[in-house]
């Protein structure tokens, strides 16, 4: 396993197990990224909610509605810092399943599919 934990709140994955669980059809599953609407529309992952950290008071009080707080949860940004604070804030709030993608869609890009455009 490429997991390491983070003082036991939330663990992390590489974009290769990413991969790997995106292609699997697994079902259950939450896709975050936290990334801003225009580096979506740069690059971007099939199956993500978009869920944008400079719009935290926008959706944040919707969260328990929108996520399921025991469901796995994967967090996803540039390179894997928001997406690392989206991941402790989510633990604050009771999720129990909560892993940040280390090196975000630019190590996505690098290692797994070049077709999503680095920038």
């Amino acid at each position: 396993m490429t997991e390491k934990s983070f003082g036991q709140s939330f663990t992390q994955i590489s974009v290769e197990e990413l991969a790997q669980r995106l292609s699997s059809g697994e079902s259950g599953i939450q896709l975050v990224d936290v990334r801003e609407p225009q580096e979506i529309a740069i690059a971007s992952i099939e199956g993500f909610v978009n869920l944008p950290l400079s719009e935290f008071a926008q959706w944040s009080e919707q969260i328990p509605t929108l996520l399921n707080p025991h469901s796995e949860t994967l967090v996803l940004c540039h390179h894997g810092m928001r997406s690392a604070q989206m991941c402790q804030w989510l633990v604050a709030q009771g999720f129990t399943n909560v892993k940040n993608i280390a090196g975000g869609i630019d190590a996505y890009s690098l290692l797994v599919d070049p077709s999503v455009p680095k920038y």
